[in-house]
């Protein structure tokens, strides 16, 4: 991904993990940003300063908005060791999550994980 650009084929991946996560209805804006973005959105709403990799934002029920900081996502996933692919899979997965009503905690890794294992495999990276 080149810049705060996300691919057809990744929106297109990534609308179907919503489907399956959030159901068909679900209404879902995906807002790539960078930190200079992330950090207005996180100081405004959240009361938090600095950036962040990604926010989740849910309107109701059945719509909300995910915003993903490209450039932090990839520096995140050269450092980790993780392929980008999946590291920024694994933060959509995550904001999708908070939007269906998941906190943070052991019950939203474990789904994650289990989200994740279905996509990639067992053990798909080395967050267990």
């Amino acid at each position: 991904m080149n810049g705060n650009k996300i691919p057809k084929k990744t929106i297109m991946r990534w609308l179907e993990m919503k489907d399956k996560i959030l159901g068909e209805k679900y209404e879902l804006s995906i807002a790539p940003a960078n930190d200079e973005i992330m950090e207005e959105l996180n100081r405004t709403y959240r009361k938090k300063i600095g950036t962040t990799n990604v926010l989740s934002f849910p309107f109701s029920d059945t719509e909300g908005e995910i915003f993903i900081n490209i450039p932090l996502a990839g520096k995140e996933s050269e450092k980790s060791g993780i392929p980008t692919k999946q590291y920024k899979d694994h933060l959509f997965i995550h904001s999708l999550l908070h939007l269906k009503g998941y906190d943070h905690g052991e019950k939203m890794e474990k789904e994650e994980d289990k989200i994740l294992e279905k996509i990639y495999g067992k053990k798909y990276y080395n967050g267990n």
